[in-house]
C-alpha cells in the first residue's frame, strides 16, 4: 500500500510506480517531448494515445447498433450517437487528466482510493467489459471474413482466435508504430464511409432533424434498448482505464506548467480522434436509414444482409465490397487494444501482470465460448443479437468505471492544480446520472414491460 496523506490519498512522489509490462511494450514514459517545439511539433509528438482508444468507438458492436438504429428508426437516434460521443469525449478528457495529475490510470487510482472490498467486484466488472467488447469485435471479423471470402462464420470465429500472434509481432516494435498502425487502419475505415456517403447522398434535411433530442426515447422499449446499446458501444468503460495509462506514454521535458500544457495537447489529442469516431458512427446509422429504413419487407438488422443489399440498392458494388472492408478493419484494429486494456486492468486492480500471449488468450477464450455456442445453437441469424446484447452490458457496466472517475477528478489533494474546474465536475456527475437514468430505464423496461 503507497503512503498516503491525511485524506487517504496518495503522495504525490509515490504516485507513478509502474514497471514496464511483460510484453516489454511500457505504456509509460515512451514517447519523449522536447521543450521549444512549436505547437505542430508538439502535437505530432503527443498525437497517438487517443487514436488507440478511438478505435473501440468504431468497433463492430458499434455497427451493429447503428445499422439496427437506423434501419429500424431512421434518423430518430442520430442525437444518441452525437450525444454519446460528446459524453465520450468529456470522459476521456477527465481519463488524461487523472493520469496526467496523479501518475495512476483509473484501475490502480479505484484499486488504492477506494473501499478495499469493491477491488475484487471493479475488476471483474472491468474483465466482463473487456470480454463483452472482444466478444464484438471478434463476431464482426468473422462477419468480414465470410463477406469477403466466403468462410462459413464458425471458421471465421476460430481463426480470430490467431490475431494473438499478429498482437504480439506488432507490440514488439513499440507503441508509436502501433499507434500508426492503427491510425492507418482508422484512416481506412472513415475512408471507406466518406465514399459511401457520396454513392448514398442523403436528405442533409432528415439528417439534421435526427440530431434534435427526442425524450420519447425514454417510453419505448425497443428505443431504449438500442440507445443504451449506441451508448454502451460509444462510451466503453474498458477505454476509461486504457486512456488513463495511456496518455501517460508521453515524457515531457522539465519545463514551466508542464502539466497544465500536457493535458491541453492531450485534450487536443482525444478531441480529433473521437471527432473522427464519431463521424464514423453517424455516418453507418445515416447508411443505415437512407438505405433500408422504411423498405418494403423486414427490417434489415443482420450485418450480413446489409452487404449484400447494398450494391443493388446503391446501384455499384463497391458499396458492398467497402463496407465489408471496413467491417474487417473496424474489427482488427479493435482488436489491437483489447488485450492493452486487460493488462491495465488485470495490474492496476491485483497488481498482476501476465505475458500478452496468455493475456490475450484468456480474453478472447472468454469471448469464444459464447460466439460458438450462439453458432451452434441459434445459426448465423443470432450475430446481431448477440453484438447488440455485448453493448448493452458495456453499458450497465459503465457507471461503476465512470463515477470513481468524476469523484477521483473532483478530490483536490488528489489532483492538485489539475482539479477539474466545477463546471466540468458538473458536466461528469450530469454524465454520470444521464448513463445511470438510462440503464434504470432499461432495466425496469425489462422487468415490468408494458
Amino acid at each position: 500500500m503507497l503512503p498516503t496523506d491525511r485524506d487517504g490519498d496518495p503522495t504525490r512522489d509515490q504516485r507513478s510506480d509502474r514497471r514496464p509490462d511483460s510484453s516489454g511494450l511500457s505504456l509509460r514514459a515512451n514517447v519523449l517531448v522536447p521543450a521549444g517545439l512549436g505547437p505542430w511539433a508538439t502535437l505530432a509528438r503527443v498525437f497517438g494515445p487517443a487514436t488507440l482508444v478511438a478505435v473501440g468507438y468504431m468497433d463492430p458492436g458499434n455497427w451493429a447498433t447503428d445499422l439496427s438504429a437506423g434501419s429500424s428508426s431512421g434518423y430518430r437516434l442520430l442525437w444518441v450517437v452525437l450525444s454519446s460521443s460528446l459524453m465520450a469525449l468529456l470522459l476521456q478528457s477527465l481519463c488524461c487528466r487523472l493520469g496526467i495529475a496523479t501518475g495512476l490510470d483509473l484501475a490502480q487510482a479505484s484499486a488504492r482510493l477506494l473501499p478495499p472490498w469493491s477491488r475484487l467486484p471493479l475488476w471483474l466488472m472491468a474483465e466482463g467489459a473487456i470480454v463483452a467488447c472482444d466478444l464484438a469485435e471478434l463476431m464482426g471479423s468473422a462477419i468480414a471474413l465470410q463477406l469477403l471470402f466466403g468462410l462459413p462464420l464458425l471458421v471465421g470465429v476460430v481463426l480470430t482466435a490467431a490475431d494473438t500472434l499478429l498482437l504480439l509481432t506488432l507490440q514488439r516494435f513499440g507503441v508509436r508504430r502501433l499507434e500508426a498502425l492503427v491510425l492507418a487502419l482508422v484512416a481506412l475505415v472513415a475512408g471507406c464511409f466518406a465514399i459511401e456517403m457520396v454513392l448514398l447522398s442523403p436528405d442533409w434535411g432528415e439528417v439534421l432533424q435526427g440530431l434534435v433530442p427526442r425524450p420519447d426515447v425514454l417510453r419505448d422499449p425497443d428505443l431504449l434498448l438500442l440507445s443504451a446499446g449506441i451508448l454502451g458501444a460509444t462510451v466503453m468503460p474498458h477505454n476509461l482505464y486504457l486512456h488513463s495509462s495511456l496518455v501517460q506514454s508521453r515524457q515531457w521535458a522539465d519545463q514551466p506548467r508542464v502539466r497544465h500544457r500536457a493535458l491541453r495537447y492531450a485534450t487536443a489529442d482525444a478531441l480529433v480522434a473521437l471527432s473522427l469516431a464519431a463521424l464514423v458512427n453517424g455516418a453507418i446509422l445515416i447508411l443505415a436509414a437512407g438505405t433500408f429504413h422504411g423498405r418494403p419487407g423486414p427490417v434489415v438488422t443482420e450485418l450480413s444482409e446489409a452487404y449484400r443489399l447494398l450494391t443493388p440498392l446503391l446501384g455499384t458494388s463497391l458499396a458492398s465490397l467497402l463496407f465489408g472492408v471496413a467491417l474487417l478493419a473496424a474489427g482488427q484494429s479493435s482488436t489491437l487494444t483489447a488485450t492493452m486494456a486487460g493488462q491495465v486492468v488485470m495490474d492496476g486492480f491485483l497488481n498482476l501482470r501476465l505475458p500478452d500471449w496468455q493475456r490475450r488468450l484468456l480474453t478472447r477464450s472468454l469471448a469464444l465460448i459464447p460466439a460458438v455456442l450462439s453458432l451452434i445453437l441459434f445459426g448465423d441469424g443470432s450475430t446481431t443479437s448477440l453484438l447488440v446484447l455485448s453493448q448493452v452490458v458495456l453499458s450497465l457496466q459503465l457507471p461503476f468505471a465512470v463515477i470513481p472517475l468524476v469523484a477521483f477528478c473532483s478530490r483536490r489533494r488528489l489532483m492538485g492544480d489539475l482539479l477539474a474546474p466545477l463546471w466540468l465536475q458538473i458536466m461528469g456527475w450530469g454524465c454520470a446520472a444521464l448513463i445511470v437514468v438510462i440503464n434504470l430505464s432499461l432495466l425496469l423496461s425489462v422487468v415490468w414491460p408494458r
